[in-house]
Order: structure tokens, then sequence, then C-alpha cells
């Protein structure tokens, strides 16, 4: 439905991330996938979504000069937020233990950010979901860690996967904002866009 009101557009979506690309297929938008390296950094004196939001600005930066009259370019981030601080990507099995026994038997917020960047405008968005963990075990920790290797994810976990299945208890908000994208938000942010 979007893609034919989309038609006079490009779509670029500034993303390596196999599920984001899933979303906008699902969603049935049409995107060109176009990947810039950046140095995913911020001001220590940022919280919560103000990171998100920052970073979704900064992936759309090496973009600004090429970007065309009807393109439309869309950058994302994803953070878990959880005891006044970030956890972004661990680095190692060590720190991927560390971010999940820290977030079991608690709730934390997942808060996904999405930057749309057209020649004229910049327009970011963005959701927070609260995800309640059971207590895991250090067993479920190293078994998920061994299995799924975590480490392209905010957080060191994705949902839908085996630990997403054995140890949500509790969800307010997005299900898909957890996966990396609040699709609800694209959806309507690229409808009030053509309208």
């Amino acid at each position: 439905m979007l893609n034919e009101k989309l038609k006079n557009y490009t779509i670029i979506l500034a993303s390596g991330s196999p599920r984001r690309q899933q979303f906008f297929k699902e969603l049935d938008i049409y995107v060109d996938i176009r990947l810039k390296p950046i140095k995913e950094e911020y001001p220590q004196r940022l919280s919560h979504f103000e990171i998100s939001d920052y970073l979704a600005q900064l992936k759309a930066l090496p973009f600004q000069n090429e970007l065309k009259d009807n393109d439309i370019l869309i950058t994302s981030d994803t953070i878990v937020w959880h005891n006044n601080k970030a956890l972004g990507k661990p680095k190692d099995s060590a720190e991927a233990f560390q971010m999940i026994k820290s977030l079991s038997n608690t709730t934390h917020e997942v808060i996904t950010s999405v930057c749309f960047t057209s020649k004229t405008f910049q327009k970011t968005v963005n959701s927070t979901t609260k995800v309640t963990f059971k207590a895991f075990t250090d067993d479920e920790i190293n078994y998920y860690i061994n299995t799924c290797k975590p480490f392209d994810k905010a957080g060191a976990y994705g949902i839908q996967e085996w630990i997403g299945q054995i140890g949500v208890t509790k969800i307010e908000g997005s299900y898909f904002n957890v996966m990396g994208l609040p699709t609800h938000l694209v959806y309507k942010t690229l409808l009030d866009f053509v309208k």
C-alpha cells in the first residue's frame, strides 16, 4: 500500500541489519541499501532516548551531500537502557554475560530511534518498550551466548531468539521495536511525508 504512495521517492536504508531489512520487505517498502562506516560514539552527557536519537542522526551525516531531491534516507539506532546507563553491543562473551546477568530478574527499556533525512528536512522519532526478564541461571546465559553469539545486539540479546522465548515474562510497548525497528512509527512517518 505504502509502496504505491512512495513510488516517486527513493528510500535509502543505511543499515546492515538483516532484521531491519526484512521489516521493510514485510512492510512492502522497497529500499535501496547503502552503508557507510561510522564511529558510534556519543557525548557522555546524553541519556536515554537522547543517545539513540543522536546516533541515528550521526549515521545520516555521511550521506548529507549526496542526497537527491526525491531521496529519503532512513538511519536508526537501538539501545538498552538499564540502571541509568546505556547498554550497547558487547565486545566479547564476558561482557555479554555481564549484560544479561544485569538484566536478569529485572525490567529494562529498549529504545529505538529512527531518523528520516531528505535534502530539505530531517525528522527523528523514537519508541520505548519495557521488557521484563525472569531470573536466568548462569548455565542459561552461557548456553544462549554460546549458541546465538549475540555480539551484534544492544544489551547482548535478541528478543526473537531462544533467550526471549524462555525469558520474557512481560512486555509493554512495541515488540518490533525491541527487534530493532518501531515499524508502526516508520509506517506513520513515511505516510505523513507523502500526504
